[in-house]
């Protein structure tokens, strides 16, 4: 009798799994497909703005040229209402736009932004912002450009070179 017992048992019990998985809510359905993926170059110039003091890469859709010096512009306009609300701040000047940007005289790859301003007085934050904006703008206008570093150059000398901190 013990075989019969164990077999009923398992029985019931694959019985009990059953009906608890069968009640369990959730109804089969067909196939949900969505729409295809989205392909092609971003609409737009990237700017790093910063988010609680850090830096983070955001994306204007604007209809400009998306050269560095026109990214550059864009950052110096700070951030546009949307950002601000969603917590977006910027530390770099007004004062920074018109702005340069030239191949440097060192090794290639180099960039070199020529400002209005004074830019040894620049935050460690809106240095960090005009070099990522520049090296991520010059990606965007040409895939080959391999800008590693940028210096700032301003009023009272030049800044850097430095190479963007985000990679």
């Amino acid at each position: 009798m013990t075989g019969r017992r164990t077999g009923r048992a398992l029985l019931a019990s694959g019985l009990l799994l059953t009906l608890l998985a069968a009640g369990c809510g959730v109804r089969p359905s067909a196939v949900i497909t969505g729409r295809p993926p989205i392909s092609g170059p971003a609409q737009g110039t990237w700017v790093y703005l910063l988010a609680q003091g850090e830096l983070v890469l955001v994306l204007r859709p604007v209809n400009t040229d998306p050269s560095p010096a026109a990214a550059l512009s864009l950052l110096a306009a700070g951030p546009q209402e949307n950002e601000r609300a969603q917590g977006f701040t910027s530390d770099v000047p007004a004062g920074l736009d018109p702005v340069t940007v030239t191949a440097g005289a060192g090794r290639s790859g180099d960039l070199t932004v020529r400002a209005n301003i004074a830019a040894q007085a620049l935050s460690a934050h809106a240095a960090d912002q005009i070099i990522c904006t520049t090296v991520a703008a010059a990606a965007q206008v040409s895939a080959a450009n391999t800008a590693t570093t940028v210096a700032i150059v301003g009023s009272d000398g030049a800044r850097g070179p430095r190479a963007c901190p985000i990679r």
